[in-house]
């Protein structure tokens, strides 16, 4: 085992006292994250000549707070990050926060509001933009000190911001270039648009909502065959103003005929077309679609395949403009609405209203109804960018883990749309594109360059003015893995850091975004830097209640992590989200699991105690003391094993598995088992044998705070000060333990002993053997080597089991005795003496029938198919769950019941 050190710190830090008796996360967090940030324990390049590792944060909202999610997000990567700290390599952990143009915009004309002031049209755009910057400075980025309370370990000072110099100067440059390069370009097409905040947002902005509304079913008569109509169903009777087809299936035998026909629109009077289109289903309505193809996506890609006219009926406020009759013009869609519904009935085109539930889209900041709207934007021709980003999934120069996740990948990147990139917002890139009168455009670098290339065109009189519009903040936050690097332009290609840390190694992040965020990075990253940005993208689950409700402000079941936080401390919290990340399964968070890991901190406390007590230091040796006693050996090799199976999962992305492999060797191994295996040496004489013992727990305590550092950094940092004094540097410089060859002799021995005892205690429990009680352990059939054993471990075993003694026989009498196995032999305890038989067999019948009777209500309720289907997904998780836990606990009982015979 190695722990060698990294870099010296000064030892008069102040910290090294005597442990207190009561472990208190609140007393030692705030210190240590202050010492390692400013003594620069954090940043990249201190390792010369070491293998980088490298993971880019996802930039939180600059207007965010932390919450479950950024809690699991952050933690995952700082465990990684940790990890290769001690495993020698040159870290770098890429922090930054994202302008959130929408976000950030709301929250500043609020507070201007809220303040009685002017509105931002009333100050204009410089001063708003000022106004933003203010509070920028100011208010934002609270959540950067929230991940320094958890425990991030980022090179805090390469903190990057989406709208700072080196950034937008990036953005501007891979706009023109693209521009360019003929990849994106200025087209009219539909958009969510959100006409409370009139801008056009992206899908992951808008929330599908179910609410009731109807199916108006409505005739259109077919031209020149009076008397003829066609059905038609619809949810948005007010978009009818803009119809210009009607769509049936080229099969539907019930519209064969009126292929080709045309139909009278009632209220304008527009002959419209009836068109065969596959995407009208003849099983769905009427099988007869109203086609609006400037208000519905669907509609839009008929309109494309038939070339159809597209006539935009609503403004920018989801009002009725010009294009429509008359007599709508102006009203709110929802007025215009019930117009258009009473004229229908009125003129006797209403068939029916049919009550109908369907999913409505709203916008997440707006919180108003989005509309499908045909307007000008700026676009990325994601088609042409996503061909190399899926090759290089599919070679394997990226892989996705969870590997089912690529599936998702490859079905959203081979039916991949054209990228809008523009927001009608101030607050965000200022799109690079300047008009000239006759409607010229001219994409440059800067104003000055626009010039130059209009003068050359139009002469030298020429008066431009720049797009009103600001960039997607996707379309910034997509350079993210070399822009923070310091990536402004091809001509950077050769900077140090980015040749040094792009590729970028590891991208952890939440599966919502793997086409936003994910998909983005790949396609910018491998046109302008050509190749992958990250090789590994970890995408981990998703928090949900402790129920496995997903968690929202509307159910109230949100969980605040700062609140965890404060109570139970960050090393808590973190141990509880890796603890539960396993792959491809949500996390149910229950604060019993929070309270449960802060007393695993607090069982490591107490066991640094007992060392502190019995003179036991943190060791003097990188290498695992000489041992001679068999409990001595064992642990050395208990501990190559517990280092190779954290070291192993978390290779594997197995955080589940690795931090259950530190806390089983922690909590069990060590302190349930060595603590107690040793006491009786430093309870004996033999001097020798205290100091080697000494020595061998000093070591295994390091490693102990070396192998759980990544997931509680705060009290591993706090003992490996508070266990020796003396310290050369700091255990977030240490050094990972490598694999050595264990003591296989002497482990099989002591796990024996262990092993023996285990199942002496299992039993006493189940059979409810009273505490004092002692029995005789009589061993049948054992062999040579166990009775060898036997009489080695006597008095470790008949300590620990409370046993009068232990001894092989030829023979026992089974009658009154509980009987178990262990190896080859058979245990028997006789308890006749020591506790009522009939009494106990009498009370595990008992026990038994009432949870058979539990167990049998619910499989009654699980057999029921109508529980299943509508009972909430959690309320039959949990139904599921219970009844495993009973069938557990009838397993032991009919074991202790069989032992009674």
């Amino acid at each position: 085992m190695v722990c060698a050190p990294r870099a010296y710190v000064p030892k008069n830090n102040g910290f090294f006292e005597m442990l207190d008796k009561t472990y208190s996360p609140a007393d030692i967090e705030g210190k240590w994250y202050e010492h390692w940030e400013t003594s620069g324990a954090f940043k990249c390049g201190q390792r010369a000549d070491a293998e980088p590792y490298v993971i880019v944060m996802p930039p939180p909202n600059v207007t965010g707070s932390l919450h479950m999610g950024h809690a699991l997000d952050n933690s995952l990567q700082d465990v990684l990050i940790r990890f290769e700290r001690l495993r020698g390599k040159d870290v770098l952990w890429q922090p930054g926060t994202d302008h959130a143009g929408i976000a950030t915009q709301m929250v500043v004309e609020r507070q201007m509001d809220a303040e009685g002031g002017p509105t931002r049209q009333e100050i204009g755009r410089e001063a708003f933009l000022e106004r933003v910057w203010k509070w920028k400075a100011e208010s934002g980025g609270t959540i950067t000190g929230q991940l320094r309370r958890l425990g991030a370990s980022c090179d805090w000072s390469r903190e990057a911001f989406t709208m700072d110099e080196p950034r937008s100067k990036a953005v501007i440059q891979k706009f023109v270039q693209l521009y360019k390069e003929g990849l994106l370009y200025k087209s009219q097409r539909l958009v969510n648009w959100d006409p409370k905040l009139k801008t056009a947002i992206s899908d992951l902005e808008v929330e599908q909502k179910e609410v009731d509304g109807n199916f108006w079913h409505f005739h259109y008569p077919i031209d020149g065959e009076e008397g003829r109509f066609i059905e038609i169903a619809t949810t948005r009777p007010e978009t009818m103003l803009g119809d210009t087809a009607v769509a049936v299936h080229p099969e539907d035998e019930r519209y064969k005929d009126l292929i080709g026909k045309f139909v009278k629109l009632p209220l304008v009077g527009r002959l419209i077309r009836i068109v065969g289109d596959e995407h009208a289903d003849p099983e769905q309505g009427t099988g007869a679609l109203k086609v609006t193809p400037a208000h519905d996506f669907n509609d839009f890609e008929i309109g494309k395949r038939h070339d159809l006219e597209m006539i935009n009926i609503f403004d920018e406020n989801a009002c009725i403009n010009e294009n429509a009759p008359e007599k709508y013009r102006g009203m709110d869609r929802f007025t215009a609405r019930k117009a258009i519904v009473a004229d229908m009935e009125a003129a006797g085109f209403l068939v029916k209203v049919e009550p109908h539930r369907h999913m409505v889209p709203y916008g997440d900041r707006g919180g108003v109804v989005i509309e499908p709207w045909l307007t000008d934007q700026w676009y990325v021709d994601a088609e042409t960018m996503a061909k190399p980003a899926i090759e290089a999934v599919e070679s394997g120069k990226t892989k996705f883990i969870p590997k089912n996740w690529e599936k998702t990948y490859y079905e959203w990147m081979r039916n991949i749309q054209p990228w809008c990139v523009s927001r009608q917002l101030w607050w965000g890139h200022r799109i690079p594109a300047w008009y000239a009168p006759d409607g010229s455009v001219f994409v440059e670098e800067t104003e000055e360059a626009a010039y130059e290339a209009a003068r050359a065109k139009l002469g030298a009189d020429v008066t431009l003015t720049q797009d009103t519009d600001v960039l997607d903040t996707w379309f910034s936050s997509a350079m993210w893995p070399y822009s923070t690097l310091g990536w402004t332009g091809p001509e950077d290609a050769d900077l140090d850091t980015v040749k040094k840390y792009y590729p970028n190694t590891t991208l952890i992040t939440g599966f919502d975004i793997i086409f936003f965020w994910v998909a983005r990075m790949m396609m910018s990253g491998i046109h302008f830097m050509g190749e992958v940005p990250f090789k590994d993208v970890y995408i981990h689950a998703l928090v949900r209640d402790e129920k496995g409700a997903k968690m929202s402000k509307s159910k109230g079941n949100v969980i605040d992590p700062l609140e965890f936080v404060e109570k139970y401390g960050a090393d808590a919290l973190r141990f509880t989200l890796i603890a539960m990340e396993a792959q491809g399964r949500d996390i149910k968070m229950s604060e019993k699991r929070v309270e449960g890991y802060r007393n695993f901190g607090t069982k490591l406390w107490n066991a640094a105690r007992f060392c502190e007590m019995n003179g036991i230091a943190g060791s003097d040796s990188v290498e695992a003391p000489e041992a001679t006693l068999a409990v001595n050996k064992w642990i050395i090799g208990e501990v190559t094993k517990a280092a190779e199976g954290v070291t192993k999962a978390l290779e594997a992305f197995r955080f589940n598995d690795s931090a259950d492999a530190i806390y089983h060797f922690t909590w069990g191994t060590f302190c349930d088992w060595y603590v107690e295996l040793i006491k009786p040496v430093f309870w004996g004489e033999d001097e020798a044998a205290k100091e080697e013992t000494r020595k061998v727990a000093g070591w295994v305590l390091d490693q102990i705070l070396v192998l759980l550092h990544p997931f509680m950094p705060f009290i591993t940092e706090e003992l490996w000060h508070a266990t020796r004094d003396d310290r050369a540097y700091d255990l977030i410089q240490a050094a990972w333990p490598t694999v050595t060859a264990a003591n296989e002799a002497a482990g099989e021995e002591v796990n024996w002993a262990i092993k023996f005892i285990s199942e002496v205690r299992s039993t006493r429990s189940e059979m409810n053997v009273p505490a004092g009680a002692k029995a005789t352990a009589l061993v049948v059939g054992a062999s040579d080597a166990t009775k060898a054993r036997l009489e080695s471990f006597q008095d470790m075993i008949c300590r620990l089991a409370r046993l009068e003694k232990a001894e092989a026989v030829d023979a026992a009498e089974s009658k009154g005795a509980a009987q178990l196995v262990v190896d080859e032999a058979t245990v028997y305890l006789p308890l006749a003496d020591l506790m009522d038989l009939d009494a106990e067999k009498a009370r595990l019948d008992k026990n038994l029938e009432k949870l058979s009777r539990e167990a049998g209500s619910l499989k009654g309720r699980l057999g029921n198919q109508g529980f299943v289907a509508k009972a909430p997904e959690h309320v039959v998780a949990e139904a599921k769950e219970q009844l495993a836990d009973l069938e557990g606990q009838i397993e032991k009982v009919k074991a202790a019941l069989t032992r009674l015979g």
